[in-house]
């Protein structure tokens, strides 16, 4: 009989502190400054990178550091925004994929625009390419623009498998050199999907009170070819 497992690992929440810097580390700065309430409000802020490179992460993790500093923050998905978006004093406000968009919603992110400077708010953006291939209204275009703009750079080879150790570690789990080069050699290197394939792995080594072996690694794999 199977033995059946009980997952007690609450997922983990996006957090500025659990984002991976790497080359990353001046907008991370900057989302950090951009928390506070402060009286003269720092440039808004657009973030760019292609899917998967963190970008929900950190706009996800700077609305819950407003939240927790005590100031009213928002997060929203470009796809999910109608004709009015939500205006307040000091307020942070986390728009995803403005690529996304609609006619009326960024009619609506123009308005937010405009409103900032005397609500005192802040507005952080992102989509997956730099402004100037944005395809939305030219006069949103050029205010997102006109903010602090970064590219959320990928990880390295070497950070990857840093924070693989890491995660696996925290489990209590030891990945051997060989189950690492196999990895490297046949599964997916992207961060997301070796965290997915360490989840896979924690659990059937769970499920049948062994240790992470090189026949595991095979049958997880073969078993889930979207690892």
């Amino acid at each position: 009989m199977k033995q059946l497992t009980l997952d007690l690992r609450e997922d983990e929440v996006p957090l500025l502190e659990n984002f991976v810097a790497a080359s990353n580390a001046h907008l991370l700065a900057a989302l950090h400054e951009a928390v506070p309430l402060v009286p003269n409000p720092p440039p808004h802020i657009y973030l760019w990178g292609y899917p998967g490179s963190g970008r929900t992460h950190l706009l996800r993790s700077v609305v819950t550091a407003a939240a927790q500093a005590g100031r009213p923050a928002c997060y929203l998905r470009g796809r999910d925004i109608g004709a009015t978006l939500p205006e307040a004093d000091t307020l942070l406000l986390a728009v995803d994929d403005v690529e996304q968009l609609g006619p009326e919603a960024q009619i609506a992110l123009f308005r937010a625009f405009n409103a900032s400077r005397p609500l005192r708010m802040t507005l952080i953006t992102s989509g997956r390419s730099a402004p100037l291939q944005l395809q939305l209204r030219e006069d949103l275009r050029t205010r997102i623009g006109q903010g602090l703009i970064f590219e959320v750079k990928d990880l390295t080879e070497a950070d990857r498998l840093a924070i693989l150790h890491a995660q696996a570690a925290t489990r209590g789990l030891r990945l051997e050199p060989e189950i690492i080069q196999y990895l490297q050699r046949h599964g997916r290197r992207d961060l997301a999907s070796l965290l997915r394939t360490l989840d896979a792995l924690d659990e059937a080594s769970l499920e049948r009170k062994r240790p992470i072996t090189l026949p595991l690694v095979r049958e997880i794999l073969q078993r889930n070819p979207n690892l």
